[in-house]
């Protein structure tokens, strides 16, 4: 396995190396929070956005977040630095935060815990094969599990329990499919199961609304909000069903880690993929937008390179 630094709670560690107690409420409950940031040219992308989607879920929770944003800046570095020391000529860091409500006696009350801590997990950021982004993923619907429902447990939060993903990605894999596509209790298309899910239909970009029950996934946010109107495309947030997957010319995959991803299929349902699509001018736009991003938050908010 490629070696993975740890922090927690300030204490450097290698990641394999078992650093919370076994009562922690993380691990017997999956009661915590996590986010997960990557960096372009050794800068952390979009500080600010994920660290008020981590403060919306910690306050959806009613968790304490036990260290500040300067301080996990400081921290981050520190985890970085450690890194680059064991791991030479990575380019690009995926840095994950998580966040629990702490130890205590076996109990669901929170009151038992006693009180929060965190680990970051640093590693090098993982990129598609060159094949996978020139051909696109193949994707295949979930048949036997739906989408948490809002007023359940809301997929917004980004929270430590992600078992409805993991057995619908599961279904999805065992045949054959690289991701899966995840719909809500009322059969609209929300997204997959680590990526918000985006359609090309007459130059057009449709991707589900926050409505349908999906994560706020910060790269949708930058699209819908910047990088669309940038490149001159127009961005509909509406329900998708199933029925309406051959109306749709293109489709792609939106995450922090790869930014957007075309789709080659979702089961017998084909898209267009190649440098003369929406979906890879969007993806020039997104790297564009990335480089602005870089040139200028480099002073506030790099990291250690190698």
């Amino acid at each position: 396995m490629a070696y993975v630094q740890a922090n927690t709670n300030g204490r450097l560690h290698p990641a394999d190396e078992p650093s919370i107690a076994p009562l922690n409420r993380g691990f017997l409950y999956g009661d915590a929070i996590y986010e997960v940031w990557r960096t372009y040219e050794h800068v952390l992308f979009a500080w600010e956005e994920h660290w008020a989607r981590l403060e919306r879920s910690a306050s959806a929770l009613f968790l304490t977040i036990p260290v500040t944003r300067p301080g996990l800046l400081e921290e981050i570095r520190k985890t970085v630095a450690a890194f680059r020391s064991r791991v030479s000529q990575v380019q690009d860091i995926y840095v994950r935060l998580q966040i629990t409500r702490g130890g205590g006696p076996i109990g669901l009350d929170v009151a038992l815990a006693d009180r929060a801590d965190y680990v970051l997990l640093v590693q090098a950021n993982p990129s598609l094969p060159p094949e996978k982004l020139r051909s696109g993923l193949v994707l295949s619907q979930a048949r036997s599990l739906r989408r948490n429902a809002r007023d359940t447990l809301n997929p917004a939060w980004k929270t430590g329990n992600y078992l409805n993903n993991i057995l619908c990605l599961r279904e999805a894999r065992a045949r054959g499919a690289d991701e899966v596509v995840i719909s809500n209790l009322d059969g609209e298309i929300t997204e997959a199961a680590v990526s918000n899910i985006a359609f090309v239909a007459g130059g057009v970009v449709v991707t589900p609304p926050t409505g349908a029950g999906i994560l706020e996934g910060v790269t949708r946010g930058i699209l819908v909000n910047s990088v669309a109107r940038a490149a001159g495309v127009k961005v509909q947030e509406r329900a998708i069903r199933p029925e309406e997957l051959g109306a749709f010319e293109e489709c792609f995959l939106l995450s922090t880690t790869k930014d957007i991803v075309p789709v080659r299929s979702i089961d017998s349902y084909a898209f267009r993929t190649g440098d003369n699509t929406i979906t890879m001018t969007l993806k020039r736009a997104f790297a564009a937008y990335a480089a602005d991003y870089i040139a200028t938050h480099r002073s506030k908010l790099s990291v250690p390179g190698f």
